[in-house]
């Protein structure tokens, strides 16, 4: 017994130091990944730049190899700040002597994947060679690669090509079955984030707007393909009728989508050839992660200038939400605020570049960000950047600024608000058979209760303050954008516009992308020497390693399993913490590439 217990003992005690050891070396091994993505890229004679076109594309991203060693099988986050970034990095570098895109999936945003194309473009013009691989082309990989001096083909492959779709999901009838409902109150003929929760089909009004902006972003992208490819956009029509995916390869080439068949070996070959190289020497090709840590060749600027970029991305709410399911970024008035006031108060900050891309809101929230933009235009000039998408609340928060910049393919506008009450009045009474009794002390003591009805007083109330509210925001719009409130509501009334649309109407200023945003701020503040400087801070890679990687990992798996239809829970899990008054785009807005 006392042998036993011995050897008993000495195996817990060698799984312990095991156990330790094993963590050390996992802890050690993480670190030395994080390390390595910090570390400077030496970048050899004859190198290409090999971009992948995968991943989810957000406006800045930090790297979690936990998350990505636990979803390997996922796409990864990747951001638009790095992406536009390095092309600039590689266009500058000697020793790169081109650009190799490989098209992978990416999943992205019409204005994000007309931003990568035009930034490949800028690329092309430097004079270095740009070729296009894909075992399979997505239309916007395709888009991005029809830049490419040589579109190439797997002979097996496939390219798609058939048009954008956009489709909201109703569930007013799937409600009732539970005996829950909405109670609507809003201002705006356009207004449709309602609708699903209203209705049981787009509106007419719903359908003129999505209608009008789905074909602007469409003959945007299809004048993008003509004037790389040449083919005219009638005839790029006429394929995209034709559903190009189940077309044969070699049809493909025949139609001058493409311009040769080759497996992944035989490109690389081609690769070898434009460098002027033989066929045993090898091509360096350097990862997006890669050239992200290159040193620029340009001398830092000395003249102490800076024009801050303030990146505000995702939903805007007061605080940061403490379940976000998503996991998808967020706009807090709180933080933002903390944030402008610091840029406001920096003598060496002499403009501000305001990156928005954002549906909206919370309404609340919108005006306090609109009010700290406001003091800021006061001390320095503030340019909106305008990305995939600045409406509603996103506008909201815009509109005070010294000039905005958008993509053709940004959607914005949509001026209006609406305040969304559930009643599970018929739930809790008549199916669940609950029943309710109480005192009050006051005439509306118990108005917005969930388990009853609004009566006529407590909707006129509510419907005068979103009418308040609106009233509001068109002011805002109007003394921002130099038009009377009437102007203003005209082209409100929640529509949503493209930024080419938005230019006619004198909603925005430019169209251009970020660097266009970042020349006229320069320009406004009168420098010719700065710095660009990304705000707010990201955080470490080491430090999010273990930040909410478990919630991360299981959303990735949730949403991937749900498709469109996770988009619901997500709101729903959030309807108790939401604000009552909402500006925003359509809750499950999306246009199907």
């Amino acid at each position: 017994m006392k042998d036993f217990l011995k050897y008993t003992l000495a195996t817990i005690v060698g799984i312990l130091v095991l156990s330790v050891v094993i963590t050390v070396i996992g802890i050690g091994s993480l670190a030395g990944v994080v390390a390595s993505s910090e570390t400077e890229t030496k970048v050899r004679e004859n190198s290409v730049f090999h971009l992948k076109l995968q991943g989810t594309v957000h406006e800045r991203c930090t790297d979690n190899p936990i998350l990505q060693f636990l979803s390997q099988d996922e796409q990864a986050e990747v951001g638009l700040e790095d992406i536009l970034a390095s092309l600039t990095k590689a266009a500058e570098n000697n020793r790169i002597k081109g650009l190799f895109l490989e098209a992978k999936g990416l999943s992205a945003s019409p204005a994000t994947i007309i931003a990568i194309r035009d930034a490949v473009k800028k690329f092309k013009e430097s004079g270095k060679f740009v070729y296009a691989y894909g075992d399979s082309y997505t239309q916007g990989d395709y888009i991005i690669s029809s830049t490419a001096d040589k579109v190439i083909l797997n002979p097996q492959g496939a390219l798609d090509w058939h048009g954008l779709a956009s489709q909201s999901i109703f569930f007013k009838d799937a409600m009732e079955q539970f005996g829950v409902k909405m109670q609507i109150f809003k201002v705006g003929t356009y207004k449709s984030a309602v609708e699903p929760f209203t209705e049981t089909k787009m509106s007419d009004a719903n359908r003129e707007q999505v209608t009008a902006y789905l074909s602007s972003i469409w003959n945007n992208m299809v004048k993008a393909v003509s004037e790389a490819r040449g083919i005219d956009e009638a005839t790029l029509n006429a394929y995209a009728d034709e559903y190009l995916l189940f077309n044969t390869a070699e049809d493909v080439v025949a139609k001058g989508m493409a311009d040769t068949l080759l497996y992944m070996d035989g490109t690389k070959a081609l690769l070898q050839q434009a460098m002027g190289l033989g066929e045993k020497a090898s091509v360096p090709l350097l990862t997006l992660d890669e050239v992200k840590n290159i040193r620029r060749n340009k001398p830092l600027d000395k003249s102490g200038n800076v024009i801050a970029v303030y990146y505000a991305e995702g939903n805007i709410v007061q605080q940061p939400s403490q379940t976000n399911f998503t996991g998808e970024p967020e706009i807090a008035s709180d933080k933002v605020i903390i944030d402008l006031q610091k840029l406001r108060d920096d003598e060496s900050v002499k403009a501000v570049v305001f990156r928005v891309n954002s549906g909206g809101g919370s309404a609340y929230a919108s005006e306090q960000i609109w009010n700290e933009i406001v003091r800021l235009k006061e001390k320095k000039p503030v340019i909106v950047s305008m990305g995939d998408v600045a409406a509603s609340g996103g506008y909201y928060i815009s509109c005070a600024a010294d000039a905005i910049v958008a993509e053709p393919t940004t959607l914005t506008g949509s001026i209006g608000i609406f305040g969304m009450i559930p009643c599970a009045e018929e739930l809790v009474q008549k199916k669940v058979k609950l029943h309710f009794d109480g005192v009050k002390t006051n005439t509306l003591s118990d108005m917005g209760s969930l388990y009853r009805t609004m009566n006529t007083e407590e909707s006129a109330k509510m419907q005068k303050m979103i009418e308040h509210g609106y009233q509001t925001f068109i002011t805002r719009c109007a003394n921002g954008r130099g038009k009377t409130t009437e102007q203003i509501d005209a082209i409100g009334q929640g529509r949503v516009w493209t930024g080419e649309a938005a230019l006619g109407l004198g909603l925005v200023d430019v169209l251009g992308d970020i660097k266009t945003a970042e020349e006229l701020a320069a320009e406004k503040a009168g420098i010719s020497n700065y710095s660009l400087v990304s705000y707010p801070d990201m955080e470490a890679p080491f430090s999010t390693l273990l930040k909410k990687t478990k919630e991360n990992y299981f959303t990735v798996r949730f949403n991937k399993t749900l498709g469109d239809f996770s988009e619901p829970f997500h709101y729903f899990e959030n309807l108790g913490t939401m604000d009552m008054i909402q500006a925003r785009l359509p809750y499950f807005f999306r246009v199907e590439m």
